[in-house]
């Protein structure tokens, strides 16, 4: 695929080293780590190289190669490691091969199934510069200005969300008592984050008891009178919220998920009995969660009644804002989001519509005392009395992913966000209308913000579909047809969309999902798949 680099030392694989080899080993692994002249020599090559695989496959406009999974695995299913170094420049050459060319180009401007998108050019060369330096957020001793970058970059976003005075970010942005965010290393540890604080912020020291964080989640209930404990949400909450009950040692059963209205936002009356019934049940409710763009259809729930429900009830409210916090940033849109300013904390995951690399999300805290809760310290790195990060993160060593926030925050600004967002929906409801003009398609739920559920309607069911008479039996065979279609077209690779499942009128429906999040997703590329889609589907009616 590429010209091998001809420069480095090749380096045999010998079952029995001599003194030579031995010395070549040394030799070589000395040169992966220095700074020479033909150190920098060979890095600049391989930076050419990498270049080049970059650029052919950021222009490449298919999704992927048709080639299967299990063809592509059956590649590496030898685990022994080799037993004498590899030269880089062959080492590169085997990657680009027989792995970047087969991976999912996830910024085609036709790949818009998931949350996944293109990234500003930027990212690359500050990549390199992160990978460098190799910053540990875990502490000042080994991170030093990226910590303080950090604090300052979640008091951008805090401030997004919240708004509080001036004032407030000079007292607060690099205080060591004070924590306005977690970065994590996406939207599910941001998640865990916020209800562990909120399950140790409401179970917390009391008189004689130290608080669940030391006595166990069995002695705090009991200390506190409670049966048990419960999170809740509606059922449309993402499944983090299943792995934080595991880890919070409830269980996923008091996970309670309640049902949605027709616009797919938590039913208000269910979420205040449901209050009630806790009470009256003797259970203790860790967090209320509300959802600022589902994952599967992007709905909003009613944020400003879930906030008010919350504060009168005297519970954590948290918002999974993972995809739709962005929205903050458009004037026209962002009153979708009224009442995420009165959560007691928020997830944002950067590597959605913050188009950040993948690693980065964050944990907004209304309180800035509020993560003390979870505090850890140990002698030989955060110290009690340290300004260090990890003291108050789940995660300990983690890196500088926070000069791509900051980057991002920058270079893009406000206003280029702003039009991101914007474009985003614009191009969503453009994909709606075309939709609704073609008979092959239904659309299946009105898009809120920038996420899309239709599906395709075969020529025999059109008809009843039209009238609103499919059975079940008529469904189930519609169900079946659009998992083959969805199937076929991402093994194709020309273009993408996902699917999900939802129910409408207490029928299971197989739906096709669209995020449109791709600044270079035009319309015409919206065309495209559908009319990629329409042939597919051709093609099926022919195979049946």
């Amino acid at each position: 695929m590429n010209e091998r680099i001809t420069q480095l030392p090749k380096l045999r694989d010998e079952s029995l080293l001599s003194d030579a080899s031995i010395d070549r080993i040394k030799n070589h692994i000395f040169e992966l780590f220095s700074t020479s002249d033909n150190t920098k020599f060979a890095e600049k090559e391989i930076e050419e190289l990498v270049s080049s695989i970059i650029e052919d496959f950021l222009h490449d406009t298919s999704v992927s190669t048709n080639l299967e999974l299990n063809t592509i695995a059956q590649q590496f299913t030898n685990s022994a490691i080799p037993t004498v170094s590899s030269d880089v420049g062959s080492y590169i050459d085997n990657l680009a091969d027989n792995v970047i060319i087969h991976s999912i180009r996830t910024s085609s401007p036709r790949y818009i199934g998931h949350m996944t998108s293109a990234l500003p050019y930027f990212f690359r060369p500050l990549s390199r510069l992160m990978t460098a330096i190799n910053q540990n957020l875990v502490k000042m001793e080994t991170s030093k200005t990226l910590g303080i970058y950090e604090r300052h970059a979640l008091a951008m976003i805090h401030k997004l969300i919240y708004n509080f005075s001036n004032d407030f970010y000079q007292i607060n942005t690099q205080n060591n008592e004070s924590t306005l965010g977690i970065i994590a290393t996406g939207g599910t540890l941001a998640n865990i984050t916020a209800l562990w604080c909120a399950r140790n912020y409401s179970l917390g020291q009391k008189e004689a008891f130290t608080g669940i964080e030391k006595e166990g989640l069995p002695v705090a209930l009991n200390f506190y009178g409670y049966k048990g404990a419960v999170i809740i949400g509606s059922k449309l909450m993402h499944y983090s919220f299943e792995k934080a009950t595991g880890l919070l040692g409830i269980g996923e059963r008091s996970l309670i998920k309640l049902p949605v209205d027709c616009n797919s936002r938590i039913d208000l009356l269910a979420l205040q009995r449901t209050i009630s019934e806790c009470r009256a049940l003797n259970l203790h409710i860790i967090a209320i969660v509300g959802i600022a763009g589902a994952t599967d259809r992007g709905a909003i729930d009613p944020l400003l009644d879930m906030a008010e429900i919350a504060k009168e009830a005297n519970v954590h409210f948290h918002v999974d804002a993972a995809w739709g916090g962005p929205v903050l940033f458009s004037e026209k849109h962002r009153h979708k989001l009224a009442g995420i300013e009165m959560a007691d904390s928020v997830t944002i995951d950067g590597h959605k519509q913050l188009y950040l690399p993948m690693g980065i999300g964050m944990l907004l805290l209304r309180n800035p005392q509020m993560a003390k809760v979870i505090e850890k310290n140990a002698t030989y790195t955060v110290r009690k009395d340290s300004i260090d990060l990890g003291k108050r993160s789940l995660e300990g060593s983690r890196p500088g992913m926070v000069l791509f926030l900051q980057a991002a925050l920058n270079i893009i600004g406000h206003k280029g966000y702003e039009f991101l967002i914007d474009e985003g929906i614009r191009k969503t409801q453009y994909m709606a209308i075309c939709l609704r003009h073609k008979p092959e398609f239904e659309l299946l739920v009105e898009p809120e913000i920038n996420i899309l559920l239709y599906r395709y309607i075969p020529k025999l069911w059109r008809q009843k579909a039209a009238t609103g008479t499919l059975t079940k039996s008529d469904n189930q065979l519609i169900n079946q047809f659009n998992e083959r279609l969805q199937n076929l077209q991402s093994q194709a690779g020309h273009t993408f969309v996902s699917r999900t499942t939802l129910e409408i009128a207490g029928m299971p429906i197989v739906a096709l999902r669209a995020v449109i999040a791709n600044p270079l997703t035009t319309e015409g590329d919206i065309d495209s798949v559908l009319e990629d889609q329409i042939k597919t589907a051709a093609k099926i009616a022919v195979l049946s």
